[in-house]
C-alpha cells in the first residue's frame, strides 16, 4: 500500500513540473524502497540529536549521499517542541545508565540548565548516540521489511487473481 502511494506521487505531472521549474534533481524526491529507507535512516538519526536547525543538518547531508529528502525532513519533525523534553530526558537517563552515573533531578529552568550543563552533557550525548544509532537503524529495517512484505502481498494477490 505504501509503495502504491509513493508510486502515484512519483508519476505526478505536478511533481515533474515542480522539479523542472526549480531545477531539483529528481533523485532527491524518488520514492523507491532504497531512497525512502535511507531518508528514514538519516531523518531519525538527526531527529534524536539535541541541536537547533535539524532540518538544515538534513540538507547538509545531501551532497554526501542520495536519499528522499522530504521523508528525511519529515522524520526530523519527530523531535518537536512538545516531544523534545521527554526525548532528551529519556536520552539523559539512558546515557547515565550506560555510563553508570547517578542522575540528578532535572528542573525545567534556564538557571538549572546553565549551572548543570557540565554534569548532564556527557550522559545526554551518550544516550543520544544510543538512540540515534539504534532508532535510525530500526526505522531503516522496518521500512524495508514493510515495503518488501507489501510487494510480496501484491504479487500474491495478483497470482491469486489470475487463477
Amino acid at each position: 500500500m505504501i509503495r502504491k502511494f509513493f508510486k502515484n506521487i512519483n508519476a505526478s505531472e505536478k511533481l515533474k513540473a515542480f522539479t523542472d521549474k526549480y531545477r531539483i534533481p529528481i533523485e532527491y524526491l524518488s520514492a523507491n524502497r532504497k531512497m525512502v529507507s535511507k531518508g528514514v535512516l538519516i531523518g531519525l538519526f538527526i531527529a534524536f540529536i539535541p541541536m537547533p536547525m535539524q532540518m538544515l543538518a538534513v540538507v547538509g547531508v545531501i551532497p554526501f549521499t542520495r536519499f528522499n529528502v522530504p521523508i528525511a525532513i519529515s522524520m526530523c519533525w519527530l523531535s518537536n517542541p512538545f516531544t523534545m523534553p521527554a526525548m532528551y530526558y529519556m536520552e539523559y537517563l539512558t546515557g547515565s545508565f550506560i555510563l553508570g552515573m547517578e542522575t540528578t533531578p532535572v528542573e525545567m529552568t534556564l538557571e538549572w540548565f546553565s549551572h548543570n550543563i557540565g554534569n548532564i552533557f556527557v550522559p545526554l550525548y551518550t544516550g543520544t548516540a544510543f538512540y540515534s544509532i539504534f532508532g535510525s537503524l530500526l526505522g531503516y529495517y522496518l521500512v524495508n521489511h514493510f515495503w518488501r512484505s507489501s510487494v510480496k502481498k501484491d504479487n500474491n494477490s495478483r497470482k491469486n487473481s489470475r487463477n
